[in-house]
């Protein structure tokens, strides 16, 4: 009974069939994970480049427009209608706009304020239009959900609620109408 049971064991080891199935059941679901990865990874960085453009945008339209003095509203519709690829931008992106004095150390809140998708929108943090010849810092900071959660990358750059931030801060001064 030992020996049949022996010799069948040997019969099934020095058979050669199934070895790629093997092979692939073992490689696939790591190369799949990491091709995963690096798409999530491309989104972040597109969305990241997305925001960064639309803040610069509209800081660059904020310092040209002489006498204009545009609200919290109006900003944000502007940074939303140049990031294309933030998905629910309007209710996603948390704006702060501080007055710095330039003479002075920087005292910009190191976390950012950020929308958090599961509860209603806050109330605007700090939101001050400058004066004319004032140092100002915008911030956006916008809550994103990954494409795929499930992924290396997007296991690790997810929060308590299952979003990652991404953040956009820029200096200007107001310049005099």
């Amino acid at each position: 009974m030992m020996r049949r049971m022996i010799s069948s064991l040997t019969k099934v080891r020095r058979q050669e069939d199934g070895g790629v199935t093997l092979e692939f059941a073992l490689v696939f679901p790591a190369i799949f994970f990491l091709v995963l990865s690096g798409l999530e990874l491309g989104l972040v960085t597109l969305q990241h480049a997305q925001l960064e453009r639309a803040v610069d945008l509209t800081v660059r339209d904020i310092r040209l427009n002489t006498g204009v003095n545009p609200q919290h509203d109006d900003i944000k519709a502007l940074i939303c209608s140049r990031a294309s690829f933030i998905n629910n931008c309007e209710t996603s992106v948390q704006l702060e706009m501080i007055r710095q004095d330039p003479f002075n150390a920087i005292t910009v809140p190191a976390v950012p304020d950020c929308t958090d998708l599961s509860e209603v929108v806050r109330p605007v943090r700090t939101f001050h239009n400058g004066l004319e010849n004032e140092l100002m810092v915008l911030r956006a900071c916008a809550k994103i959900n990954p494409m795929f959660p499930t992924s290396a990358m997007g296991k690790a750059l997810v929060n308590e609620e299952g979003q990652y931030a991404l953040t956009a801060t820029t200096v200007f001064v107001q310049e005099p109408s």
